[in-house]
């Protein structure tokens, strides 16, 4: 009886080529996890901050900036939770299509190896010295213990195979109740995580109500914004360094996308739909406090929560904090042009990351003057009007 060994081959690679994707994938996970535990570590030092200034300060702009960090960092812990729980299922999945290939394996080898055993049945102990000595001629005789040779020794392989393939099912079948204690860990956590941000979220509110009923903090906050750019200007210079100094490290090779966002001024898309500019670019006076100063961009009124969309194709530079802007990040869109997005509630894209024009990449905020997005636009250097690089669809102008 001869065994359809290509058959059987197939069904072992498969069954081995299935682990592969489960290995990258635990690959990943541990990176994740090495992620994961960084966040933790800076949670836990912005927890540590507020309860120090807590104990000595009542509502400040400081104290508000020490919740503000938590709630980003707690954000981004929630996301990088999210993703790791889809990593693990992706593993999980992996594991359980290995554990079903090699039970398919297993069942075709004992299929094969029970057809063996049958047929050695029927014939009986004695049938293989009779084969050989009715054999009629040597020649004859040689042929037919190969052949008995082959058919005992792929018995014996059989036994082996199976047994082989049932301890790596037992092996697959313990990692994947790793995975799913793993998995169980993180949806606790997670679901942990957004419950003391929601409670986090509930304190900030109360505090920059407190905050709000004092003049004072306004003048304050003024003279913090007026830091923050400064700290912005130096921030968009150590950016335009380092780009220049891995330019100065490759060739130089023609950039297709060079010139395609200076081609769109008056036609970028806003960065949010609807909302109202509150602030414009340039010199703005405070009504209440009678002040000038001078804004870097525009300030759009929208609700909290708003999706924050790229005005254009390019790649995520920074994301940073500041006080006075909070979360804020900064697009590449090459040649010199940079878009700064502000006061960001959440963001949705990590450092290094490609974006395309409309996909999106943060939700906004809340300022001290109230929900809006703080939103500029760079060449190199310089600052921008963002009214003139923007079209004027979709958004009611003050």
């Amino acid at each position: 009886m001869n065994l359809p060994r290509n058959i059987l081959l197939a069904a072992l690679i498969l069954a081995s080529l299935a682990a592969l994707p489960a290995r990258a994938q635990q690959d990943e996970i541990k990176k994740k996890k090495s992620e994961l535990e960084k966040l933790r570590s800076d949670i836990a030092k912005a927890e540590q901050r507020i309860n120090e200034k807590g104990k000595k300060e009542h509502a400040t702009l400081e104290l508000l900036d020490a919740y503000d960090r938590q709630a980003a960092l707690l954000k981004n812990l929630i996301r990088k939770l999210h993703d790791a729980e889809d990593t693990l299922q992706r593993s999980i999945d992996a594991t359980r299509k290995t554990i079903a290939d090699l039970s398919g394996a297993i069942a075709n080898l004992k299929q094969h190896y029970a057809g063996f055993a049958r047929s050695a049945y029927l014939r009986g102990p004695t049938y293989d010295m009779e084969l050989l000595l009715s054999s009629q001629s040597p020649n004859q005789m040689l042929i037919r213990s190969e052949y008995l040779k082959r058919f005992t020794d792929q018995r014996r392989k059989d036994l082996s195979d199976i047994d082989s393939r049932r301890t790596e099912q037992e092996r697959q079948h313990l990692v994947l109740e790793d995975e799913l204690r793993q998995q169980k860990q993180l949806l606790d956590e997670k679901t942990r995580e957004e419950k003391k941000l929601v409670v986090q979220t509930r304190k900030r509110k109360a505090m920059l109500a407190e905050i709000r009923k004092d003049k004072k903090n306004y003048t304050l906050e003024m003279n913090r914004k007026l830091d923050a750019v400064k700290d912005l200007q130096q921030l968009i210079a150590r950016l335009i360094a380092e780009e220049a100094a891995k330019a100065a490290e490759s060739p130089k090779t023609k950039n297709p996308a060079a010139g395609a966002f200076e081609n769109r001024r008056g036609k970028l898309r806003w960065p949010v739909p609807g909302g109202k500019i509150v602030a414009h670019f340039g010199a703005q006076e405070n009504p209440s406090l009678h002040t000038v100063t001078q804004n870097p961009g525009i300030d759009i009124s929208v609700s909290t929560g708003t999706v924050v969309s790229s005005v254009a194709d390019g790649e995520v530079s920074a994301i940073w904090w500041l006080p006075s802007f909070g979360n804020l990040l900064i697009v590449n869109h090459k040649n010199g042009y940079r878009s700064v997005y502000a006061h960001l509630g959440e963001i949705l894209v990590n450092e290094g990351e490609g974006v395309k024009e409309a996909e999106a990449i943060a939700k906004t905020g809340e300022a001290l003057s109230g929900p809006l997005l703080h939103f500029e636009i760079w060449k190199d250097r310089e600052k921008l009007d963002p009214e003139q690089w923007l079209g004027q669809k979709g958004l009611s102008q003050k």
